[in-house]
């Protein structure tokens, strides 16, 4: 099990990267990872994958709500995909390969894995590769989560050097109405942290007093959350979270 870099236990987390869409910083638009380095916040980013296999940063599963186009994103190949425009901005969807560069190691990188399955299962692999390929040699403070726990699992096995961890909830019924009641109950109680060999867990914050987030932070699991839109909630989430994911605010204690 690899430790997260004491970085990601210090600086607050842009979800999304800085992102104000009113100011011309998409979520995970190549302006919003830059005004987060500028501030000195650690940023939060999503991967999809193209068409031919590259890992794209980007959020949704189609261009629509994000992009000025629409369809699926996996349905298209990554030239094309740099080619479409983020509403809000002149910017194309980057690729993770060019967000590392721009990061280049200046701050924490979390890099959050998007559930290509569909249903949490075990139909997962290529885009864990994709991106065990692309950060290869990044000498940064980084990290790897998904929501899926076999996508950990592959993360184990493709990048095993790299701390990783799960993407956790409440699952609740409303809020997860896709998800079968037994995959529900099993991510509640994240029931495969030590099997996949997490180090951390980043928990939906309205449910950081579940007895499980407890439990994992008495044996030692690093505890982030997801997502912080205030200062007082902040207040609140630090009460358990050693680090926040935050958005619509800037958080209180950006690093020196």
């Amino acid at each position: 099990m690899n430790r997260l870099d004491p970085s990601f236990l210090r600086v607050p987390l842009a979800h999304r990267a800085l992102h104000d869409v009113k100011d011309g910083r998409p979520e995970n638009s190549r302006a919003a990872i830059k005004a987060a380095i500028d501030a000195g916040y650690g940023i939060e980013i999503d991967v999809q994958l193209s068409s031919d296999g590259a890992a794209m940063v980007f959020h949704d599963y189609d261009l629509k709500r994000l992009a000025k186009d629409s369809g699926p994103i996996q349905q298209r190949s990554g030239a094309d995909l740099a080619r479409v425009i983020l509403r809000g901005s002149d910017e194309g969807i980057p690729t993770l390969v060019e967000v590392l560069g721009l990061v280049a190691a200046r701050v924490p990188l979390l890099i959050e894995i998007k559930d290509q399955d569909g249903m949490m299962g075990a139909n997962v692999g290529r885009l864990e590769q994709a991106v065990a390929g692309d950060i290869e040699g990044y000498l940064g403070p980084l990290a790897l989560m998904s929501f899926n726990p076999h996508a950990v699992q592959q993360l184990a096995i493709h990048a095993p050097l790299v701390p990783r961890g799960i993407v956790t909830s409440a699952y609740t019924a409303q809020d997860w109405p896709l998800l079968p009641v037994g995959t529900r109950d099993r991510l509640r109680k994240i029931a495969d942290f030590d099997s996949v060999g997490a180090s951390f867990i980043s928990h939906e914050v309205e449910d950081l007093g579940a007895a499980r987030v407890a439990d994992l932070k008495t044996k030692g699991a690093d505890i982030l959350c997801w997502t912080v839109k205030s200062e007082a909630q902040e207040i609140r989430a630090r009460e358990v979270a050693d680090n926040i994911t935050f958005e619509q605010y800037l958080a209180k204690h950006p690093a020196k």
